[in-house]
């Protein structure tokens, strides 16, 4: 069988410009020394999603979520009561947190290849972390008690600045921040992934491997090892939904929001 050659569709080439820019200036933000503050709310708005992955995972199996919350070094927890669906319900919502934000960037770049305007992909996000801020970050947590208001603050400002640039930015600009988010959300799950595999190794941390280790009694660092793998999968197949077509004869489809070339 013959192979085709790959190549980065023409209508994609203003987008991909644009996500290679995101990436310079996430390694900048990372790298450059103190420029780490500009990343600041960019790691909250993972950690949000993060966390959001669990209690999606937990809700959609039927069960309980106690709270959510972000730490101001940029953890998070989500406590949920697993009552419901057994095992498959605990490896679910265990393995929700680092694919789910890799998931989530992931869908920002399909959604905007698809030629979803950037505004409405950052007003849905902006109201994704409202909601969850509102209803796992405030009032169900009133009810046990275990309220954070860092994590309520936080949220809030989140979802609004989000709101905002999807109401006063230009389209350009709209779109250069979706390309950032989906960014921060994938390498930021992929570095993360990282530090767990050493702490699978050198630490008995509670991190989701190690719960998935006392679910399976698998070692935490093969489940590591493993969320590392899909995650790369998961990388690889929004790459190319994103940028990549295999025949040159299909016409180029339309991107309203993209950089002038």
């Amino acid at each position: 069988m013959k192979l085709q050659k790959l190549q980065i569709a023409h209508d994609a080439r203003p987008q991909a410009r644009t996500l290679l820019l995101a990436t310079l200036l996430t390694f900048a933000l990372w790298f450059i020394p103190y420029a780490s503050v500009l990343a600041y709310p960019f790691r909250l708005f993972v950690t949000f999603i993060h966390e959001g992955g669990h209690a999606l995972a937990a809700v959609l199996t039927g069960n309980t979520v106690k709270s959510l919350s972000v730490s101001i070094d940029t953890s998070g927890l989500t406590e949920t009561y697993l009552t419901n669906g057994g095992l498959f319900s605990q490896l679910f919502v265990s393995s929700a947190g680092y694919l789910g934000a890799m998931l989530f960037g992931a869908l920002l770049l399909f959604l905007v290849r698809r030629t979803v305007a950037a505004r409405v992909v950052l007003l849905g996000s902006g109201f994704f972390i409202l909601a969850l801020t509102l209803v796992y970050g405030l009032i169900v947590p009133l009810s046990y008690f275990t309220l954070s208001p860092f994590t309520v603050v936080m949220g809030l400002l989140i979802s609004v600045g989000l709101i905002a640039a999807a109401k006063y930015f230009s389209p350009r600009a709209a779109n250069f921040l979706v390309g950032l988010l989906a960014v921060q959300c994938v390498l930021n799950a992929l570095f993360d992934l990282k530090t767990l595999l050493f702490l699978s190794v050198a630490s008995d941390a509670q991190t989701d491997a190690m719960n998935m280790a006392r679910i399976t009694g698998i070692p935490a660092l093969i489940w590591a090892i493993i969320w590392i793998g899909i995650g790369f999968l998961i990388l690889s197949a929004a790459l190319r939904v994103y940028a990549v077509k295999k025949n040159p004869r299909q016409p180029d489809l339309p991107f309203e929001d993209s950089f002038t070339v």
